[in-house]
């Protein structure tokens, strides 16, 4: 099938874009700069969500879209609700539009278990009027959808911006983490490898007009996180909890009631938190200046 991903240079739509061409779809790429992951046999299209032409052009002749496209901090939605709210919101709308206008076959849009939390934000707010909007398309236009509420994502191609990303790299190179929530906080990271994977594992039909929970499999502390991340280091790193109350994130669970609840998707891969922090360490180690210079292990010796 054809198939467009918009934010497909993004971390998780880059990942998904790349197990769509794997499964032997013919993707076109969308968003505002060209991936740096760009795949030989994948078309790019440079774009701003925002232009409803540009996008109209981009799902013609395709059978499925997906859509990461947006801001997804929630901070930044925070600082900037109307400009998130914008592009969040009218962007979703211009692809709900030409998916519409090209009778695509799927849209499988990307929000967060943030969605009938109490937690989030702006951010949530943004995803909660998407998610009205494209059941609205559903019964009224006839639009088949497919919602995908993702847990706490984790993995290669991410940015400091990433909760695991900036936990490791603040270990690595500072010997300590600073988090600006409680200890005892509750988190279901996901790996975007089988984030990914699940993403192109729901075009099945009972999936169809369905959203689904993407989560990992295990549920841990954050204090049980970053002393699995010292462990692993083999070195004492501080554990710094502010619990300002200001991070906008959830503590516990980001589950409320809610008149329409997702279905959690059990996942046919799952790659182990412990050996992706593993994965997470190595890249991290192989991004600093003297990558190249020898490394000492864990005794102090030179490997």
């Amino acid at each position: 099938m054809r198939i467009a991903v918009f934010g497909g240079a993004g971390f998780l739509g880059s990942h998904v874009a790349d197990v769509l061409s794997e499964a032997g779809h013919s993707v076109v790429i969308f968003d505002r700069a060209r991936s740096p992951w760009l795949r030989p046999d994948q078309e790019m299209i440079e774009g701003d969500i925002l232009d409803a032409a540009s996008v109209a052009d981009a799902v013609k002749g395709c059978e499925v879209v997906y859509n990461f496209a947006g801001i997804a901090d929630i901070s930044v939605c925070n600082a900037q609700i109307v400009e998130s709210a914008h592009i969040n919101i009218i962007g979703n709308l211009n692809v709900c539009e030409a998916c519409v206008a090209h009778k695509v076959r799927r849209y499988v849009f990307a929000s967060t278990m943030y969605v009938y939390s109490r937690a989030g934000g702006a951010y949530r707010c943004s995803k909660q009027a998407c998610e009205a909007y494209i059941e609205l398309y559903q019964s009224k236009k006839g639009l088949e959808y497919t919602v995908l509420r993702y847990g706490s994502l984790y993995g290669p191609r991410t940015d400091s911006g990433n909760g695991i990303h900036r936990f490791v790299q603040e270990a690595v190179t500072q010997s300590r983490i600073v988090y600006s929530g409680s200890a005892d906080a509750l988190r279901e990271h996901i790996h975007v490898l089988d984030a990914a994977h699940a993403s192109l594992e729901i075009l099945d039909a009972k999936f169809a007009n369905q959203h689904v929970i993407l989560a990992g499999s295990q549920t841990m502390r954050m204090a049980d996180l970053f002393r699995m991340i010292s462990e692993i280091l083999g070195k004492d790193v501080k554990k710094v909890f502010l619990n300002t109350g200001a991070s906008g994130h959830y503590e516990t669970t980001p589950y409320s009631y809610a008149p329409k609840i997702g279905i959690k998707y059990a996942l046919s891969r799952h790659v182990d938190l412990g050996q992706g922090l593993l994965m997470k360490i190595e890249e991290i180690y192989h991004s600093l200046p003297d990558a190249g210079a020898p490394q000492k292990d864990h005794r102090g010796e030179k490997s």
